[in-house]
């Protein structure tokens, strides 16, 4: 996240940066978060592709390799989620998932988190669930207007189109750990 656009949203948003500073966990949707929500999907009824951002990719192993633990929790079932899941190292994948709440409560438990300690980012309805009680509320920029009114933070970039990065960035830069991570990268 370039300085301007950080400067700018966290003028919008101020509480985001205070609330990404213990975040242990991030939970991603899939449709319209880690995609920008289109369904190619044809006459048989199968979905045939999914398009997903490297940014987001990279911000994801960069959460990781920083001990951050990034989980995946979606309403549909589909193989390209789950290779992208497992070519991110994403280890806590939850797919044809109606009761987002259920099984997030379920992984905190896991974990020995709390929702205190956990940041999601969702674009509609069925995230609200998860949204209304974790630590940070994130929105896409394509986000329905419901979500965007109560995030704590709405990102710049859309889902599928950069949303994910920015989201980490700033968990990265709330933690002090963006800087160490940038100098190693021009190593």
């Amino acid at each position: 996240m370039n300085k301007t656009l950080q400067t700018n949203l966290l003028e919008k948003f101020p509480q985001a940066l205070e609330r990404a500073q213990e975040i242990k966990l991030l939970v991603l949707d899939v449709d319209g978060v880690l995609t920008d929500g289109s369904l190619l999907i044809s006459p048989d009824g199968v979905e045939h592709i999914k398009i997903f951002n490297s940014l987001d990719g990279h911000g994801i192993k960069l959460l990781r390799n920083a001990g951050i633990h990034v989980a995946i929790i979606t309403g549909r079932n589909s193989p390209m989620v789950k290779m992208r899941a497992q070519a991110l190292g994403i280890e806590h994948l939850f797919m044809g998932i109606d009761e987002k709440a259920s099984a997030l409560t379920a992984l905190l438990n896991k974990l020995q988190l709390t929702m205190n300690d956990c940041a999601a980012m969702g674009d509609d309805w069925p995230d609200l669930s998860i949204l209304t009680k974790v630590r940070l509320a994130l929105a896409p920029a394509n986000a329905h207007h419901e979500i965007k009114t109560m995030a704590h933070y709405v990102c710049e970039y859309a889902g599928g189109h950069g949303a994910v990065r920015e989201v980490c960035d700033l968990i990265l830069q709330a933690q002090n750990l963006y800087q160490s991570l940038l100098l190693h990268a021009k190593e």
